[in-house]
């Protein structure tokens, strides 16, 4: 615990372990036994939300999503969720108890809830966008497959869990490779919750507040909640926001798409029959592993061909991929029911969920016939350059 007086309010930092019995009771004595003008916790609506069980996955639509390009989001939502299902299974007690139980303890007792912590999606879309961009399939593949083990979450895992928070335990293994990582994901979230209390409490002199947050972020949130100087609402926008995009990096989809068609013109010229031959390598290669990849996430047959039939073409758009036409596909031929939707949480939990639950399932096709077409992009590439040379 630490006290910090900022602008005339009183902050008590209350550092708590997301999986212990303990930490729960810590923080209801404390909002029972003394006065708080208000309490702040470490979430924001949507992990509220989701924590209080009102998040509702019947509105999903898995169409749009794809379209929109958020299917990655999802999925990592989904993996984080599986993630804390498979702890509170091991451990019986829910990953964040004591953030829940301080959010309804301070509604039950008429004391003003404060969510500090920044938005789940942000905050993945901040730290994959921090990564440099040839850890970024590696990333999202280690989490996405994370989800799918069924081995027991182990003592260390649960270690990191008592001293940080759920976020930076999913990701410890590529954080401790990656300094951006840890930026994004801790020190980040800490001037933004140092920001966000500042913000809330502005003009409120000798008022006292009790702020719950993970173990991790205690030393952080305390040292900027004293020291940091310039406007919060300044810095809570800026964090907010997506870091600008390397401009180079969007040309790169167009550049292998240039190079891929300059293998072809050469190739005809040379000899039409060396010509067909590249044609024949890029439908069988690239068609042929995305329709794999969707072949191994159990899609329907017809899925299966229209990966085939579109990634060839795909590949060759970088506005479109050949995972949002599977997908898209999958979604139409086997669309999920309410009740399907409705267990996404608890199928996110084991490998034999992802595959039995249709909304997972289309998320796999999206993933795996994905992979399968960059892979054969990268592989027909190569053996493009072999027949040319």
């Amino acid at each position: 615990m630490r006290e910090v007086v900022r602008d005339g309010v009183r902050y008590t930092l209350l550092g708590t372990a997301h999986v212990s019995p303990a930490s729960v009771h810590a923080v209801q004595q404390m909002i029972q036994n003394e006065t708080w003008d208000a309490v702040a916790v470490e979430l924001c609506p949507t992990r509220l939300e989701a924590l209080e069980g009102r998040k509702s996955w019947q509105e999903l639509d898995l169409f749009q999503i794809i379209r929109e390009g958020k299917a990655g989001l999802v999925m990592a939502n989904l993996a984080l969720s599986g993630y804390q299902k498979r702890i509170a299974e091991q451990f019986d007690i829910e990953p964040g108890a004591e953030l829940k139980a301080a959010a309804e303890d301070a509604k039950s007792n008429n004391i003003p809830l404060q969510l500090i912590d920044r938005d789940l999606a942000t905050t993945l879309r901040r730290t994959y966008a921090a990564v440099p961009w040839y850890k970024r399939f590696y990333l999202t593949t280690g989490l996405v497959m994370s989800s799918f083990s069924s081995e027991k979450i182990d003592e260390d895992a649960i270690e990191r869990l008592k001293e940080g928070d759920i976020l930076e335990s999913t990701f410890t293994e590529f954080a401790e490779q990656s300094p951006e990582l840890f930026e994004a994901l801790i020190s980040e979230r800490d001037r933004f919750m140092a920001a966000r209390l500042r913000t809330e409490n502005a003009g409120k002199s000798d008022t006292s507040v009790l702020v719950v947050i993970g173990a991790g972020h205690l030393e952080g949130l305390a040292r900027h909640l004293e020291q940091d100087a310039g406007d919060p609402r300044d810095e809570v926008t800026v964090l907010s926001q997506m870091p600008p995009k390397t401009r180079w990096l969007k040309f790169i989809p167009w550049l292998i798409t240039a190079l891929v068609i300059l293998g072809f013109w050469l190739g005809f010229r040379r000899d039409t029959e060396l010509g067909w031959e590249l044609v024949g390598v890029w439908v069988v290669v690239n068609g042929g592993l995305s329709a794999l990849g969707a072949a191994i996430a159990r899609g329907h047959p017809l899925t299966i061909l229209t990966a085939m039939l579109a990634a060839p073409l795909t590949s060759l758009n970088p506005a479109i991929g050949a995972g949002m036409v599977a997908g898209g596909v999958e979604s139409f031929l086997r669309k999920p029911t309410g009740h399907d939707l409705e267990r996404l949480r608890q199928d996110a939990a084991s490998i034999k969920g992802w595959y039995r639950n249709p909304a997972t399932r289309i998320l796999l096709v999206f993933f795996l016939s994905s992979l399968g077409s960059i892979l054969g992009t990268y592989i027909a590439g190569f053996r493009f350059f072999q027949l040319l040379s």
